[in-house]
């Protein structure tokens, strides 16, 4: 699992370790449902994406199942889904705590914020502060569950071998 705050190179690396072990990716599925829908939600279309994003993870593990692949790299997880419903709207819905609890991953990769930031239309907080908070919040998240994590920084060239020397230590 990628994660971490906006513009942390989570899709670029999710795409990077894909092609390195020969395997699939799962995307955010918030991208497509924003580029569809337009960049201003509300907290029940949260919902919605995250419903999205389980679907589309299911979707993913299957092929990846199909096509004899022991494994795929997911950008997003309902960790993703609660933490911007807390930070934006300060609740969460149900479903998607129900979903991280049960949720299971091998290894979590936390994108660091020392990338610079790239403006996107559906990104939303460019300033260093509230990525640094977001990133606690990730941070504090990984720390308090079972699943092994690695933070991982660096320029993109950086941020690859430092996932490729994690994820190895795990298989």
């Amino acid at each position: 699992m990628v994660t971490g705050p906006e513009s942390t190179g989570k899709s670029t690396l999710s795409q990077q370790l894909a092609a390195h072990y020969n395997t699939l990716w799962c995307p955010e599925y918030a991208r497509e449902y924003l580029g569809n829908n337009g960049n201003v939600y509300t907290y029940d279309d949260l919902l919605t994406i995250a419903k999205g994003q389980a679907a589309l993870e299911d979707l993913y593990i299957q092929r990846a199942r199909e096509a004899g692949h022991s494994f795929l790299f997911i950008d997003t997880d309902m960790y993703v889904m609660k933490t911007w419903c807390e930070f934006v709207y300060g609740k969460c819905h149900r479903y998607i705590l129900e979903q991280a609890a049960t949720r299971q991953y091998d290894l979590y990769l936390l994108c660091d914020t020392d990338l610079a930031w790239t403006p996107d239309i559906l990104r939303e907080y460019p300033d260093l502060e509230s990525r640094r908070t977001l990133y606690k919040i990730y941070r504090d998240i990984l720390v308090n569950q079972p699943v092994p994590w690695f933070n991982i920084n660096g320029n993109h060239n950086q941020r690859l071998e430092l996932s490729i020397a994690a994820v190895n230590k795990i298989l």
